[in-house]
């Protein structure tokens, strides 16, 4: 037997296949719909069985007299996760089979929370609000099955399984079928460098899953040097874009899956399997590996990586604040212009939040599409103690500059929910878990900002909000509005028309800080013409270099007067 396609899945009507992988047991059996049937041990330690069932039969692994789990891969969960799954039948009837994506230098992503949406449903009725804002990919968080009603998603267990709160498996079909109907593409944000912390069971019957040598803040770290590891992630991957049919998938925080081969084994048998489709893949890293992007031989591993280091030095020009990771961002302008023309602001340079370690690597080989850029996002945001958006830390003027500098730039840019319209409801933290769970990650939570001014004594930290509480979650939710998005929809329609089409050759002329705030930025598109970007976050006017040919767009009242820029403005020039 092969440790590759586990779970449950049907072989012909009527009849399904059971496959688990438990090496720490010498019996298994099946429990399906209340009956209990043997499963033969293979000689990779894959059980397996074959059983007259229906779609939507109940079953769960018995793994030990007095212990049956939930399928590690299962495809849905007949409640929460540590109910009974299901066997899915992945029979749907698409409406737009023929759908082959978007090339990415299209890519215009908006970043969302399934649940801040009310579910699969709730995201469909706002794909057609979200194509004419001029979006042309949603992202969604994780959605694999988690603990209670309520999370982030990166509490996850069940990574094959959308979680049962959200919809069924084809209402999240119908929502992508929707999408792709209205051009847009649908990206999923997977987690493979963790399990949550309630429901994996993965150590009764798999302890060899987890490393003993490597610890994570959430564990043992995942054992990437096993086949059968490896497999489960992979086939995970394949699973998504294939039955589902996303567009690409963003994977979470890689710097801390320990094996770099993992990942060019994974990118490698994706593009060979969907080598028809125009599939995307997306990475957080905080490495900055510009290798994972780009191989030496100029082939494309990764299409992008979320660039944190271009949000830091905007956040920091906006807002001053100088605590936690944004200490190494105290001259923003500089650091901004090197991420305005190669990428990662940090290449190898020490960090000091990370003890003077050194961090990333040379990336100005890049194109300027290898880099997602944002100002906000749920990590952004919600990893304040407050969640507070930019709406409420940013002059109004300056945010209206730096959204414009996110829109026109070659980057690829994000939005996140709610930005469109200068939302100011914050995004809060939330979980759902209970007892000494939930008091635990209430707990650890207030202690994580012990060391940032505003909360250095216990009655200060007592006003974070309580990650489990109903109410921190209902905060999150930003009030859906019929109109305010004008000044985003027309900088996505002028993106449409004036730089996407030309992307592909596009490479940077000079990018440099203009004093203390501001930012002057050149590209050569690939037809040849010349984009200009200049920005002024600063209080005060600068001196800006003339540019030749058209003012595109133009934050201030009025037009630029000779060289100067006033304060707190951009504007964009595009020289045929």
């Amino acid at each position: 037997m092969s440790a590759a396609n586990l779970g449950a899945k049907f072989i012909s009507p009527g009849q399904a296949q059971f496959r688990l992988w438990a090496p720490d047991c010498e019996t298994v059996f099946l429990v399906l719909e209340g009956s209990e049937l043997p499963m033969a041990r293979g000689d990779d330690a894959v059980f397996e069985a074959f059983a007259p069932c229906r779609a939507g039969a109940r079953y769960k692994y018995k793994i030990a007299a007095d212990l049956s789990v939930p399928d590690p891969a299962s495809r849905a969960q007949a409640g929460d996760v540590h109910d009974d799954s299901l066997v899915v039948d992945h029979d749907f009837t698409w409406k737009n089979p023929d759908w082959k994506g978007r090339p990415w230098h299209e890519s215009v992503i908006y970043e969302l929370h399934t649940g801040a949406f009310d579910g699969f449903d709730g995201i469909t009725a706002q794909l057609p609000r979200l194509a004419e804002l001029g979006v042309t990919a949603v992202e969604l968080m994780p959605i694999a099955d988690f603990p209670g009603y309520r999370n982030w998603g990166y509490d996850g267990v069940l990574p094959y399984a959308p979680d049962a709160a959200y919809g069924s498996p084809d209402e999240l079909k119908a929502m992508i079928d929707t999408a792709h109907g209205l051009g847009l593409q649908v990206f999923l944000d997977v987690v493979y460098n963790h399990f949550g912390p309630d429901g994996n069971y993965l150590n009764a019957y798999a302890a060899g899953f987890f490393r003993e040598d490597i610890h994570t803040p959430w564990g043992g770290a995942i054992d990437f040097r096993r086949p059968q590891v490896r497999r489960f992630f992979i086939e995970n991957a394949l699973y998504w874009l294939k039955d589902y049919r996303f567009d690409g998938l963003r994977f979470d925080a890689v710097h801390a899956i320990p094996d770099d081969t993992f990942l060019a084994e994974m990118a490698a048998e994706i593009r060979e399997r969907f080598s028809d489709r125009h599939i995307h893949l997306i990475l957080e890293n905080e490495k900055n590996e510009a290798a994972l992007l780009r191989g030496a031989a100029g082939e494309k591993k990764y299409d992008a990586q979320w660039t944190d280091d271009w949000h830091h030095c905007l956040h920091v020009l906006l807002t001053g604040e100088s605590e936690g990771y944004y200490g190494d961002f105290q001259n923003p302008a500089e650091l901004l212009a090197r991420c305005m023309a190669e990428g990662f602001a940090y290449q190898g340079e020490p960090s000091a939040h990370a003890d003077g370690a050194p961090r990333g690597t040379p990336s100005a080989y890049l194109p300027p599409t290898a880099f997602v850029i944002c100002l906000q996002n749920h990590d952004q945001i919600g990893n304040r103690a407050m969640g507070e958006r930019l709406t409420v830390l940013a002059t109004p003027q300056a945010l209206r500059a730096a959204t414009m500098l996110l829109l026109l730039s070659p980057q690829i840019p994000m939005l996140f929910m709610g930005e469109e319209f200068f939302s100011k409801n914050p995004f809060l933290f939330f979980t759902d878990h209970h007892d000494e769970l939930a008091d635990a990650v209430r707990n650890g939570r207030r202690k994580e900002f012990a060391h940032f001014a505003a909360f250095s004594n216990a009655e200060t930290r007592e006003q974070i909000p309580d990650p489990n509480a109903r109410e921190s979650f209902e905060a999150s939710i930003p009030d859906w509005p019929e109109s305010g998005d004008e000044f985003h929809r027309n900088l996505l329609a002028l993106r449409r028309e004036k730089i996407t089409p030309h992307l592909p050759g596009t490479h940077s002329l000079k990018a440099e800080a203009l004093g203390k705030a501001g930012i002057f930025a050149q590209w050569r598109l690939g037809n040849g013409s010349i984009l200009t970007l200049a920005a002024n976050f600063g209080a005060t006017s600068l001196t800006c270099p003339l540019c030749a040919g058209e003012e595109i767009f133009c934050t201030s009242e009025s037009l630029f007067p000779g060289e100067t820029i006033p304060a707190h403005s951009a504007t964009a020039w595009i020289q045929p």
